[in-house]
């Protein structure tokens, strides 16, 4: 019985809690700010991101976490056991260590922007009475006029304070009780930062403006306290989606995207789950603050760092002209597999095409979306949309296609969280264009990034299939890695055709498939069946593999059949950027399992399945994490890769990756993180996946010129293709 006790306890330990894991993830980008071999102005971005990241896990997680503390507090998280409550707690502690730091690394980085780049934020005590006096000015002129001061008492009710927009907060002495004075600071008629007069170069915030200037603002009061005040809302409406499309349903009004625009002005609306404050204020204040926001005063933090670092990309515009501070320009290069006198379709008839982002550029993809809906043979378009550009080219590729006569399905996913406006804007533009919109199944998001030509010839129906590991977005194609497959497999194209038709009739594609993994039905048990066949080698003495690359591993039912294959004595190896609930170097059980996790320039997003080695090697990209949302409550694609040198080269990038010693750091049984020693070479998995891209495209540019050359009767000339590589 002890034994048994002590095994449990022992697995127990191989499990992460989710929240806690992420919030790792984000000291990760934290680390980034601080580290020095990182351009001045891109730590500066990592500092942004950090707190954007934040914001988004309190109004997304941490609003769940609340809402389940209240309405279902006996609910327990399934890996550690942790209760609702006792995740918030934890959460916040953690959070609050990782809030002084931040505030630290910021105000080093502030410092160098000064040392280094001559830009300073100022407060009043460094003022020239010069500048002083064209503050009150400008004060006077510029922004009181357009201020909305408010006073909260007996007979003024607290108004409400909008999500993560920053509100100067004064604590007024008065008669009996004390009054609490409110001026917004974010009415978007104003700059954020102010230009001093004197010096160029040195800027005011304009709620440091506006706060300074309360004694103004509120005259008839005594200020006793004052500071600046920013509150971060709960927006999780995953559970309220549903039931308000059902009701509005029953209203007789089956409009689901009139249903998601609702929803997104309801989400502005819902309870406060964080506040921060720039200054120490009374105690009787803050209890105040608490009772009007329904706060506790363990969900109060203090920050000496701005509440909002966005400004941060308006002082790297001001320090433009030192490219030193940024880093290196790098353009996505035109992939050597693509020839440009060669219609995309035929192309990818003779051959699988795989693009790899942001090294190598979308273009061809876009390319064959606008070929398509030029070509009189191509009958028919469908693709699912879940996050596309705010000027999508993809979009206006989809409308084209449907104005030339051609059949286009387009399934967008409403529910893509804080994109759904863009998404309800563009659905209204294709609708109009002819296309026909699907909104996708009751209780399932679409997430799968599919998109299917059919062509029809005299000879035969062509299908050109494109599964992807990200969006379809042209913006984030420079930003994120992923991977594009375009595919004429008559077969391929067969079974993306019956995920459309199932979609389009508002089913869930049926299991059996050979080529494709679909969720919420295949996509999980076809997981565990490779894996599981990686468990059978093993335990016949050969050599069983499983290399992973997520964005988060947070499936318990996956989870446990990793540490089961561990034990079988599968090697695994693991790229995971975020969410990790899976601690790997525990004796006896995930003693097999070595993580990486990789936070650099680029947002490493690409998901590939690899199982088994050699000719047994079975390699799949997918748009699905190993999380139970992505597994059981989305529609998901995973597509095997059967061409020989596109399954060797993503291989061989994943390889690459697990080397990484750079950007790359080694997650320790405890669930940290540590960086890896460099013994011989650096490896920076990203720099050099775009130095190979540059090598590629100019390799494949001369090899071009020479062709031409020869074909015309010329010595081709000795010249080398720079492709943007030194620009600044």
């Amino acid at each position: 019985m002890k034994n048994q006790k002590k095994s449990e306890t022992v697995k127990a330990g191989c499990y992460s809690n989710r929240e806690l894991s992420w919030l790792k993830f984000n000291g990760r980008v934290l680390e980034e700010a601080a580290d020095a071999t990182v351009p001045l102005c891109e730590r500066l971005t990592f500092v942004s991101i950090y707190q954007s990241n934040l914001d988004e896990f309190f109004m997304v997680r941490v609003g769940s976490l609340h809402d389940q503390m209240l309405y279902s507090p006996e609910v327990r998280e399934n890996k550690t056991r942790m209760d609702s409550k006792e995740q918030i707690d934890a959460i916040l502690e953690q959070s609050r260590s990782l809030c002084e730091q931040k505030d630290e690394i910021y105000a080093q980085l502030m410092a160098e922007v000064q040392e280094r780049g001559g830009v300073e934020l100022i407060d009043f005590s460094r003022l020239s009475p010069e500048d002083a006096a064209y503050l009150e000015v400008y004060f006077n002129t510029e922004i009181r006029p357009l201020i909305s001061p408010q006073v909260v008492g007996k007979r003024q009710p607290f108004p409400f304070l909008k999500n993560k927009e920053i509100y100067a907060i004064v604590d007024l002495e008065s008669k009996g009780s004390g009054k609490i004075g409110i001026v917004p600071c974010n009415n978007g008629l104003f700059e954020r930062l102010i230009q001093l007069k004197t010096e160029p170069n040195r800027f005011m915030l304009v709620e440091e403006l506006i706060l300074h200037f309360a004694p103004q603002i509120f005259d008839h009061y005594k200020i006793k306290s004052k500071s600046l005040l920013r509150v971060v809302r709960n927006a999780d409406l995953e559970a309220e989606e549903e039931s308000a499309y059902d009701e509005t349903i029953r209203e007789g009004e089956p409009d689901y995207r009139e249903a998601m625009a609702e929803l997104i002005k309801r989400r502005k609306k819902l309870c406060a789950v964080r506040a921060e404050l720039s200054r120490d204020m009374d105690d009787e204040v803050v209890e105040k603050l608490c009772e009007y926001l329904d706060l506790t005063k363990e969900q109060i933090f203090y920050t000496k760092a701005p509440l909002d670092l966005s400004f941060v990309f308006q002082i790297q515009d001001y320090l433009k002209t030192k490219p030193e501070l940024f880093y290196e320009k790098r353009v996505p290069q035109k992939s050597p597999m693509i020839k440009d006198d060669v219609p995309m379709m035929e192309q990818i008839a003779k051959k699988d095409i795989l693009l790899c982002y942001p090294y190598e550029s979308i273009q061809p993809f876009l390319r064959l979306l606008n070929e398509a809906a030029e070509d009189p043979e191509v009958v028919s378009m469908k693709m699912t949309l879940y996050r596309v550009a705010k000027y999508s080219k993809v979009v206006e590729a989809l409308i084209k296609a449907a104005e030339n006569g051609k059949e286009v399905v387009v399934l967008v996913e409403l529910r893509a969280r804080f994109d759904e406006e863009n998404n309800i804007e563009w659905s209204r533009r294709l609708e109009e264009a002819g296309c026909r919109i699907i909104y996708g199944l009751d209780g399932l998001k679409v997430h799968s990034k599919l998109c299917l030509i059919t062509r029809k010839t005299k000879k035969k129906i062509q299908y050109i299939t494109q599964i992807g590991t990200g969006n379809y977005n042209e913006k984030t194609s420079t930003l994120y890695t992923d991977y594009s497959l375009m595919t004429a497999s008559t077969d391929i194209g067969l079974e993306a055709l019956m995920v459309f038709n199932a979609l389009s009739m508002g089913q869930i594609c049926e299991p059996g498939m050979k080529h494709l993994m679909v969720a919420p039905n295949s996509l999980q048990q076809g997981i565990i069946c490779q894996i599981d066949e990686e468990i059978e080698e093993a335990k016949q003495g050969g050599h069983g593999y499983i290399g992973v690359k997520l964005n988060s591993l947070t499936d318990k039912v996956l989870i446990d059949k990793l540490i089961e294959a561990s034990q079988a004595g599968v090697k695994i190896e693991m790229v995971i950027r975020g969410i990790c609930c899976l601690n790997p170097g525990i004796k006896d059980y995930t003693e097999n399992i070595t993580v990486v996790s990789i936070v650099g320039r680029f947002l490493e997003h690409a998901r590939i399945y690899i199982f088994g080695t050699g000719s047994r090697q079975k390699l799949y990209i997918s748009s699905a994490d190993f999380m139970t949302r992505n597994t059981t409550r989305r529609i998901e694609v995973a597509v095997r890769v059967e061409s020989d040198a596109l399954r060797h080269r993503i291989a061989q990038m994943f390889k690459v990756m697990m080397s990484d010693n750079v950007k790359g750091r080694l997650m320790k049984p405890d669930g940290s993180y540590a960086r890896r020693q460099i013994r011989k070479n650096a490896v920076n998995s990203q720099e050099l996946f775009y130095e190979h891209a540059y090598s590629e495209a100019e390799k494949a540019e001369l090899e071009k010129q020479a062709k031409a050359a020869k074909k015309a009767g010329k010595k081709p000339a000795n010249t080398k293709q720079q492709n943007g590589k030194k620009q600044k």
